[in-house]
């Protein structure tokens, strides 16, 4: 080997060039600053199959330049989210202490398995942990948890646990053909099906539970579908409540729900389920839960305040709960991945445990604090506690307390405006957070009248769809309509997670967890509607 080879790389590639990283990492920040000023992107240009025919590795070693020139196109053509017009789904724009954070954790790049490979980055998991743990159960004295690759992977966790809880040994033994079931609503996200599928018991076993208008659960169907399934010789694993749907932010009673699974199992000498919650978009409602409605500090509107006061009511019911999965990438504006999943009391990590058999190369894990010894994951990354704690502690209980609040208002007005317009309903009306789905029919409909006769089972099929057909297709013209430079992009949902006589919902759809958006963004979507 020609030393003088090595050399060039380690002094290229392994030692800190302080001027050039700051030189390239100063172009990527003008980029960024330039696509500020720019309209949101919805579509660039993508040619997955040049991707795939050029992939390009370039045969000789080369510098940080040549780095660069690689990534800056996808760079250039990847949107942060940074603008106010964004408001299609439950993502927003990374905030800037996130950033630090991150860099932070990028430039040591620690491993959170264990000690030997994190030192007190994974003290820093620990903290940020426990404080997000008594931000969600409102304070809590035995918490544990760990950062995931995301909201699915942290819903998979609390699933596992509940089936090793009623079921002790599965990890090793399976369930060998028991007749294994698993609870959740109809609102519910998508990726508990997946979770049951991965898990074992089957997709055909987890029970979707119908919702109210306001996407809640319906506990008296609930207890129904408990009752058939004991009655079956059926075991409950899991109940997953949610707590912020996906589309229409619908918040499940989870004190309500820990009473009727503990008065059923207790009727029928079950074993109790593990109640989880999947709390990934709605969790940091809970910022609010200090937040003094009589002073009102923020002067919140009217209609403002009576969500924060039901907000709080449901939000402390979260200490009933076994676990909870939140995403700090969503509401948190924290980056990707920054899922955690959280167990409210830290003994039920037990039922994750392997021996120390099975892990020969982490001789020196100690299950007090090394991860490894209970998570899926053997590699996990560290940007999650470095971002959660660089966030927290730059923007501050009461700076996420505002922008919490000030999702909810332009929710709340957006709701008021929608409502002055005969031919469009607003459908999540009673929802709690800052999504909004609502109808547009055609101008001379009545789109309540309409409503009202379909969840009232008076339509016929070939009614409801042709009022469907047009929902989407007055979507389909303001979009393909829309001025880039000011009208907000939205997106469209088939099913909002309400199925009144089994009937999907279609909607328009607008999620405010972009900061920047204000009241001239929601004027312009309502004057859009009206040019329709």
């Amino acid at each position: 080997m020609k030393k003088e080879l090595l050399k060039e790389i380690v002094e290229n590639f392994f030692t800190c060039n302080k001027e050039e990283v700051l030189q390239i990492f100063n172009e990527m920040l003008n980029t960024i600053a330039a696509q500020e000023q720019m309209p949101a992107i919805e579509s660039m240009s993508r040619n997955y199959e040049t991707a795939q025919s050029n992939p390009e590795i370039h045969y000789i070693p080369g510098n940080l330049k040549d780095a660069r020139d690689a990534v800056f196109p996808y760079f250039w053509g990847t949107d942060n989210w940074s603008s106010k017009l964004h408001l299609e789904n439950v993502k927003g724009p990374a905030n800037y202490a996130s950033l630090i954070g991150s860099i932070a954790c990028l430039l040591k790049n620690p491993n959170l398995c264990v000690d030997t490979y994190s030192q007190r980055s994974n003290e820093l998991e620990l903290k940020a942990i426990t404080s997000l743990a008594n931000l969600v159960f409102y304070h809590t004295e035995n918490p544990w948890g760990v950062f995931t690759m995301g909201g699915t992977i942290s819903n998979l966790y609390g699933g596992k646990i509940g089936i090793e809880k009623v079921r002790p040994g599965a990890m090793k033994k399976g369930l060998s053909g028991e007749k294994i079931a698993g609870i959740v609503s109809e609102a519910a996200h998508y990726s508990n099906e997946t979770l049951a599928g991965w898990l074992g018991i089957g997709t055909d076993n987890l029970h979707s539970i119908p919702v109210d208008p306001s996407c809640s659960m319906n506990l008296i169907l609930l207890e129904e579908k408990i009752e058939e399934l004991y009655l079956s010789k059926t075991v409950i694993a899991f109940v997953i409540a949610t707590f912020g749907s996906t589309d229409a932010f619908g918040i499940d009673n989870i004190g309500e729900i820990r009473r009727v699974i503990s008065e059923k199992s207790a009727k029928h000498k079950m074993p109790v389920p593990h109640l989880h919650v999947d709390a990934a978009a709605g969790w940091s409602l809970c910022f609010l839960n200090e937040y003094n409605i009589e002073n009102n500090e923020f002067q919140l509107s009217s209609e403002v305040i009576e969500t924060v006061t039901k907000i709080k009511e449901f939000s402390m019911t979260m200490q009933s709960a076994d676990s909870v999965t939140i995403d700090f990438h969503k509401m948190g504006w924290g980056h990707y991945p920054s899922s955690a999943f959280i167990v409210y009391n830290r003994d039920d990590l037990k039922y994750l445990f392997r021996s120390m058999d099975q892990v020969p190369y982490f001789s020196e894990a100690d299950y007090r604090h090394d991860p490894a010894l209970f998570t899926l994951e053997t590699s996990r990354p560290g940007i999650g506690p470095y971002s959660v704690m660089a966030s927290l502690n730059g923007i501050g209980l009461k700076g996420y307390q505002i922008l919490v609040a000030h999702s909810l208002e332009m929710a709340a007005r957006l709701k008021k405006k929608l409502n002055k317009l005969e031919y469009c309903r607003v459908i999540n009306q009673d929802s709690l957070g800052p999504g909004v789905v609502w109808w547009v029919l055609p101008a001379g409909r009545n789109a309540e009248e309409i409503y009202q006769k379909m969840i009232k089972g008076e339509l016929k099929k070939d009614e409801y769809e042709r009022y469907f057909s047009e929902i989407q297709r007055l979507f389909e013209k303001r979009k393909n309509t829309a001025d880039p430079e000011k009208d907000a992009l939205l997106s469209y949902t088939t099913s909002m997670g309400y199925n009144p006589g089994g009937i999907s919902i279609p909607a328009w759809k607008a999620v405010f967890f972009n900061p920047k958006t204000d009241e001239s963004v929601i004027n312009q979507i309502i004057k859009s509607i009206e040019e329709l």
